[in-house]
C-alpha cells in the first residue's frame, strides 16, 4: 500500500483586502516607472473601510496623481458601489511618502563605476524554485489554488451585476506518495466567495462548482477521484467583505506570492518594491534559475538560494539544492548557474526585463507560474543542458 501525505497550499482573489493592498502598491510602482523608469519607489498600502493610506518611500523625476490611480484600481477590481462596504469612487487616501534615505541610496546607486557597481538594496536571502510537477514547473497545490482564484474573479466579471462579489480564497490539498514524492491525487478543496446578502448558500455553492471548481479541474482530470472533500463557503454565509471586513496590507500574502509554502522563503514581500530591492528582482532571479534548470533536465526538483549584502553587487553566496534529483553533481549545476547568469542588481534587472510597467498583474494569482514575464522564460535551459 502506498504511504501518502498532504500538503495543502492556498490562493486569494485579487477582491482579499490584502492582495487589494498589493495591487494598489504595484498600480503605484508601474506609474511611476512609466514616467521615470529611474524611479527608487518602497511603497505600502494599508486598507480599512472608507481609507487607503499610502506610505513609503519615492525618489523621482516624474509625477504621478496617486490619489486618482487608487481609487481607479480599486474600482477595477470590483469594489464601486457603498453597498459592498468599500467604493473607489468615495474612498479617502491620505498619502505619506518621503524620499529614499540617502544612506541607502549612497549603497544602490552606481556613481559612475560601471554597469556592475549597482549594489543590492538591502541585505537578505532570496528563494526559487521549480518542479515537474505542471507544465508551469510550479507545484501542482498552488498552481490549482491560483487557477481557481482566477476563473472565480473571471466568472465574477463576466457576469456582472452578480451574486458573487470581489473577495474569496481558495485553498487545495494534494495526495503525494510519500516515497517518490509524486502528486497523487486531490484530496481536498475548499472556496470560499463573498456574495449577495440575498443569495443562499446552496445557490453559491450551485454556482462555484458548476462554474469555478468544474471548469479548473478538467484541465488536471489525472488526479480528479470521485471522493474529493468540498468545502464551499464552510462558514455557511460570507456577504462582508473586503476591506470592511478585514484591515488589508502590502506584503501579507509572500506565501501565496511564491510557491504556496513548498520551498522555502526568505521573508522579504515582494509588492510595491522597484527591482533595485533584491528581495524582489532577486527572488525572480532565483525562479528563472530553478525554471531553466528543471527545463534542461539537469533535476526534477530545484530550490535556489541566494543572499546579499546591501551596497554589494555580487550575490555573497549561491545555493542549488536538488533535493536528491539531480542527473549530474550540484556542484556542476552550480558552476553553470556562476558562468550562465549575471546576478549583481544591474545584471538581474537588464536580463529579466524588470523596469518595464508590468507589477500589477504580478500581484494577482501569484508572481510566479504564469507565461509573459522575464523570470519565466526558459531561454537559459540550453546553455545550462551543454
Amino acid at each position: 500500500m502506498t504511504d501518502i501525505k498532504l500538503f495543502t497550499s492556498e490562493s486569494v482573489s485579487e477582491g482579499h483586502p490584502d492582495k487589494l493592498a498589493d495591487q494598489i502598491s504595484d498600480t503605484i510602482l508601474d506609474e511611476l516607472l512609466a514616467v521615470d523608469r529611474r524611479s527608487r519607489v518602497a511603497v505600502e498600502t494599508l486598507l480599512t473601510r472608507g481609507l487607503a493610506v499610502i506610505a513609503g518611500e519615492v525618489t523621482t523625476a516624474g509625477y504621478v496623481e496617486i490619489a486618482d490611480k487608487v481609487r481607479e484600481r480599486i474600482n477595477e477590481v470590483g469594489y464601486n458601489d457603498t453597498d459592498l462596504g468599500f467604493d473607489g469612487n468615495t474612498t479617502g487616501v491620505l498619502i505619506a511618502l518621503q524620499k529614499q534615505s540617502p544612506d541607502i541610496a549612497v549603497g544602490v546607486d552606481e556613481s559612475g563605476k560601471g554597469d556592475k557597481a549597482q549594489g543590492a538594496g538591502d541585505q537578505g536571502m532570496m528563494f526559487g524554485y521549480a518542479c515537474t510537477e505542471t507544465e508551469e514547473l510550479m507545484p501542482l497545490p498552488i498552481t490549482i489554488a491560483h487557477k481557481l482564484m482566477a476563473r472565480y474573479t473571471q466568472f465574477r466579471k463576466e457576469h456582472e451585476p452578480h451574486s458573487l462579489r470581489p473577495d474569496a480564497k481558495s485553498q487545495v490539498t494534494i495526495a503525494y506518495d510519500a516515497k517518490t514524492n509524486k502528486p497523487l491525487y486531490i484530496d481536498t478543496i475548499v472556496l470560499s466567495a463573498q456574495h449577495h446578502p440575498d443569495v443562499t448558500r446552496a445557490q453559491v455553492d450551485e454556482l462555484i462548482h458548476a462554474n469555478v471548481i468544474k471548469d479548473v479541474l478538467a484541465s488536471y482530470a489525472e488526479y480528479v477521484r470521485s471522493d474529493i472533500k468540498y468545502f464551499v463557503n464552510p462558514t455557511g454565509i460570507f456577504t462582508i467583505g473586503g476591506p470592511q471586513a478585514d484591515t488589508g496590507v502590502t506584503g501579507r500574502k509572500i506565501i501565496v506570492d511564491t510557491y504556496g509554502g513548498y520551498a522555502r522563503h526568505g521573508g522579504g514581500a515582494f509588492s510595491g518594491k522597484d527591482p533595485s530591492k533584491v528581495d524582489r528582482s532577486a527572488a525572480y532571479a532565483a525562479r528563472f534559475i530553478a525554471k531553466n534548470i528543471v527545463a534542461a533536465g539537469l533535476a526534477e526538483r530545484v530550490e535556489i538560494q541566494l543572499a546579499y549584502a546591501i551596497g554589494v553587487a555580487e550575490p555573497v553566496s549561491v545555493l542549488v539544492e536538488t533535493f536528491g534529483t539531480a542527473v549530474i553533481p550540484e556542484t556542476e549545476i552550480s558552476r553553470r548557474v556562476r558562468a550562465n547568469f549575471d546576478l549583481t542588481p544591474r545584471g538581474i534587472i537588464a536580463s529579466l526585463d524588470l523596469l518595464r510597467p508590468q507589477y500589477v498583474q504580478t500581484a494577482k494569482n501569484g508572481h510566479f507560474g504564469h507565461a509573459g514575464f522575464g523570470w519565466e522564460s526558459t531561454s537559459k535551459a540550453s546553455l545550462l543542458k551543454d
